[in-house]
């Protein structure tokens, strides 16, 4: 578990995807690769998320693949089932957190606020969502929020694109950010894959001025 979570670290970016069709899979997957950033947040908003991460794992094992928007024990489930590595929620679940911390999957679940986060924390939970970020304030609520928690790393996702990415990557408190900006679900149906790749590599870019591949957190 703790390798995996390095690796997110590493990668400093978590493409965040909803894909519609299951034929979309593999070439996702390849663009990811060939933009060297082999990872992957599968979110549970189609019917095919579940087959789409079976897909992708079975293919190529070699992409950390996690489920987002996951809000209920079943769909976490299904997920892990399924072969995702880790499970990312929009807000606090408490039977979604038990249930990871049972399986010992890892879990980010998505915080808002000081409560948000105190519940975290009471469940040993030190890495976590924030969201959606923009909207609540961004990196000023980030700075605020990091100052009575200096053991939380945030997840920052929400409203972030290249724009915006070093502002957040360089903060010693973001341990990675979650992002569609450069796979979108419309890149992905009008198979836009080496769009998809450029984005990623051009985002690395920008990530590997603050940390470096093979480096672990």
């Amino acid at each position: 578990m703790i390798s995996l979570i390095n690796k997110l670290w590493e990668f400093g970016l978590i493409p965040v995807v909803k894909i519609e069709k299951l034929e979309d899979a593999l070439p996702l997957s390849e663009a990811l690769l060939k933009g060297n950033l082999p990872c992957a947040e599968i979110t549970f908003r189609t019917d095919q998320a579940e087959s789409i991460i079976r897909k992708i794992t079975q293919n190529h094992p070699q992409i950390l693949t996690g489920a987002g928007t996951v809000i209920t024990v079943e769909q976490a489930n299904r997920a892990v089932s399924a072969g995702a590595r880790f499970i990312v929620s929009p807000g606090i679940s408490i039977p979604v957190i038990e249930w990871c911390l049972k399986q010992q999957v890892p879990i980010f679940p998505g915080t808002a606020t000081p409560s948000d986060i105190i519940t975290a924390l009471s469940y040993g939970l030190e890495i976590i969502k924030f969201f959606p970020a923009e909207t609540f304030g961004g990196i000023k609520t980030l700075q605020a929020l990091s100052a009575p928690f200096e053991s939380v790393r945030f997840i920052p996702t929400g409203g972030i694109n290249l724009q915006n990415l070093e502002s957040y990557i360089k903060l010693p408190y973001v341990y990675a950010c979650g992002g569609s900006w450069f796979v979108t679900s419309k890149m992905i149906s009008s198979g836009h894959f080496d769009e998809i790749s450029h984005g990623a590599s051009e985002a690395l870019k920008i990530i590997h001025h603050y940390r470096s591949p093979g480096v672990e957190k």
